[in-house]
């Protein structure tokens, strides 16, 4: 048996370096792995290009590791949210980069990086200042645009158990964009609620196969955003 896990947040991301390409779990709030993305702030590692559905809220989890200069490109759908200040911000001064990618676009991007898909077409996005410099085709009279795979360094994502190999399961909507991530990094990272002995988890109940895993920590107490937004908290 392979024990992947670690004893703390910090030694889980000890690896990344600058210059690194990181995907990030979460929609929202749901699924954010806050404690992996704090350890980075921490380690201080920069110029990372960070791929996530949005660009964070408040001024904790990944709005705090942009904010804190680290991240110079981001891939995301979602640049602005009702609470996310600090990405619009450095965006406008000219100091981030900013790719946006439909929401499906996204997924299938991550998806196809982890199964090996070089590039596919999709309608989304036609017709719009997105399909700008896009490789353009016709099928069935209608118009498609040539998307090319995501695919990444390193994942930080959160579940809700893992046994110690690494097989996960999540906790409903945080489950979210994690299984893609997991198979289009070259390094997952997972931060768990709970790390159980394997056998302790139904096979029939695994969404992501330890193969994909390379790290885990157990973060029995995780951090909510909401609440540290609430509090008026920032981080570091």
């Amino acid at each position: 048996m392979i024990d992947k896990t670690v004893d703390t947040p910090a030694e889980a991301v000890s690896s990344i370096v600058e210059g690194s390409v990181v995907m990030i779990g979460g929609f929202g709030e749901a699924g954010s792995p806050i404690e992996l993305i704090h350890a980075l702030i921490d380690q201080g590692t920069r110029n990372l290009t960070a791929i996530n559905n949005n660009t964070g809220n408040g001024e904790v989890g990944l709005a705090a590791l942009i904010g804190n200069g680290q991240v110079s490109k981001m891939i995301c759908s979602y640049p602005r949210s009702s609470h996310s200040k600090l990405f619009p911000e450095l965006y406008r001064a000219g100091k981030i980069e900013l790719e946006l990618v439909p929401q499906g676009t996204l997924a299938e991007r991550i998806r196809a990086g982890g199964a090996g898909i070089p590039a596919f077409y999709t309608p989304a996005a036609v017709g719009t200042s997105l399909a700008e410099g896009k490789e353009k085709r016709e099928f069935d009279g209608r118009e498609y645009l040539l998307e090319h795979w995501l695919k990444a360094d390193f994942a930080l994502v959160k579940c809700e158990t893992s046994d110690r190999m690494g097989n996960l399961t999540y906790n409903k909507t945080a489950r979210n964009f994690g299984p893609l991530m997991c198979m289009a990094a070259r390094t997952t990272i997972v931060q768990a609620r709970v790390i159980v002995e394997p056998g302790e988890i139904d096979p029939e109940h695994v969404v992501t196969p330890c193969v994909f895993v390379d790290r885990i920590v157990e973060v029995s107490e995780p951090l909510h955003e909401s609440r540290l937004i609430a509090e008026g908290r920032r981080y570091p």
